[in-house]
């Protein structure tokens, strides 16, 4: 599986950093990085529920459940 390029994430998180810096009262970005912004953060959360899926089916498929039945024995 490629690495996820997040570069568009850091340079946004950057921003912010930058803005709250300078204790600027707003963040603007032009509509391209706001595009990039947003395809990225879709792959990554595909990415990631992809991942769980796939950690779900696995736990799932390697779980063994015991019972034994004593018909209340024990109990008493």
């Amino acid at each position: 599986m490629d690495p996820l390029n997040t570069n568009e994430i850091e340079r946004f998180i950057q921003a912010v950093k930058n803005a709250e810096n300078s204790r600027a009262k707003e963040l603007r970005i032009d509509i391209q990085n706001a595009k990039n912004l947003a395809f990225t953060l879709g792959l990554v959360m595909s990415r990631l529920h992809g991942d769980l899926e796939k950690l779900v089916t696995s736990q799932e498929d390697n779980q063994t459940i015991e019972i034994n039945l004593d018909q209340g024995s024990s109990w008493g």
